[in-house]
């Protein structure tokens, strides 16, 4: 049977990010994807959005990882050669009742290390003229990123350190045995085998909870329910309107219809917020429906008067791998080790939605410490 130092699940940002991390530590490392390619699951349908850390609770692993990988990915940007925009974003409010949740948002900005400058209507417009508020806050840290490129860098990194990647290779099945190590089924092209592996790490995005229950050892009540949410986004036909990212006040865990750019700055609104009914990923119609528009249209309008009618086109849409309801508080980022559930060399990640991306090279500096820290 082959082994290996460890095995992480998973191609997308996060798990390359892992995978990594291992390598450059001194493991020999495998990261398995179910795809023919990497980054084709999460990874591939977000917003490229690199995040300041403005939203997320002080002291949250969503805030400190945000923050770290942050400055770690644009770091990798500019030695690598990733294309990259640190653009700005203006956080704004279209009435005066919503100045609130500007203050708040920056005290928590400041709590998080995170740089911001409120601004005036008139100040936010002199950066935008086609914008409405009634005031903003300004976040020149958020940026924008080719996610592909990235993960091809975090790729790139992880063989040079001797790790691979192993494509259309499905975990099927793992057994845990205390003192032992993990022995992983795999389903490939050219057939089944086994694989062992002293440290195992589920980056499997949308499919993390289902694989997690197959794990022989790993008790169920360390396993959420996963729950899926979608967001459409559509395009702009005709002349871009901003040059930065355009976000509107926060509501509850949501933030928005909001404007997001490419590198070629093009406009693009969204993500909305579907809550899904699809038991497993495999049922998830990922079609952007083009009735969808009109409730664009409303939220856009209210920092955007003049959007032309029928201007907007569907786009595509992604999937957040949510391990909470529509009515429950969002969680923490769930990275279990050893140290929750109990089993040596075991690492899930569970929800690792926004601001996964930005945050993917901190984690997989988190989840390479945990590692060492139960390593004989």
């Amino acid at each position: 049977m082959e082994t290996v130092d460890a095995l992480v699940i998973g191609a997308g940002a996060v798990g390359l990010a892992v995978g990594r991390a291992l390598a450059q530590a001194g493991l020999e490392t495998v990261v398995t994807e179910l795809a023919d390619g990497i980054g084709q699951g999460v990874s591939s349908r977000n917003s490229e959005v690199v995040h300041a850390g403005l939203y997320y609770a002080p002291g949250s692993l969503k805030a400190r990882l945000c923050v770290r990988g942050k400055g770690l990915l644009y770091e990798l940007c500019g030695s690598h050669g990733v294309p990259h925009a640190r653009c700005g974003k203006l956080v704004v409010a279209s009435a005066p009742d919503q100045h609130a949740a500007l203050e708040r948002l920056a005290d928590r900005a400041r709590a998080n290390g995170v740089e911001v400058e409120p601004l005036t209507a008139t100040a936010a417009r002199a950066l935008e003229p086609e914008l409405a508020c009634t005031a903003a806050l300004w976040s020149p840290s958020t940026g924008i990123v080719d996610s592909h490129a990235f993960m091809l860098a975090l790729q790139a990194d992880l063989e040079t350190a001797g790790g691979a990647v192993a494509l259309r290779s499905c975990v099927r099945s793992a057994q845990f045995v205390p003192g032992r190590q993990a022995v992983l089924q795999l389903q490939t092209a050219d057939g089944d085998y086994e694989i062992a592996a002293r440290h195992v790490v589920n980056a499997a995005g949308l499919q993390a909870c289902a694989l997690a229950r197959r794990f022989d050892g790993l008790a169920p009540a360390w396993v959420p329910r996963p729950q899926f949410a979608k967001g459409s986004y559509f395009t702009l036909a005709g002349r871009p309107p901003f040059r930065h990212l355009i976000y509107p006040a926060p509501v509850d865990a949501w933030l928005g219809v909001h404007v997001t750019l490419d590198l070629a700055g093009q406009v693009r609104f969204g993500p909305d917020l579907e809550w899904l009914d699809a038991e497993t990923p495999e049922h998830i119609d990922y079609t952007v429906d083009p009735a969808r528009a009109l409730p664009f249209e409303a939220a856009i309008r209210r920092y955007w008067p003049d959007l032309p009618a029928g201007a907007l086109q569907p786009g595509y849409s992604g999937v957040r791998p949510k391990i909470h309801g529509p009515h429950e508080p969002a969680p923490d980022f769930r990275i279990d080790g050893p140290a929750q559930h109990g089993v040596g060399g075991l690492v899930n990640l569970f929800g690792i939605e926004s601001p996964g991306l930005t945050a993917s090279m901190a984690i997989g500096e988190h989840v390479a410490a945990l590692l060492a820290a139960g390593r004989p």
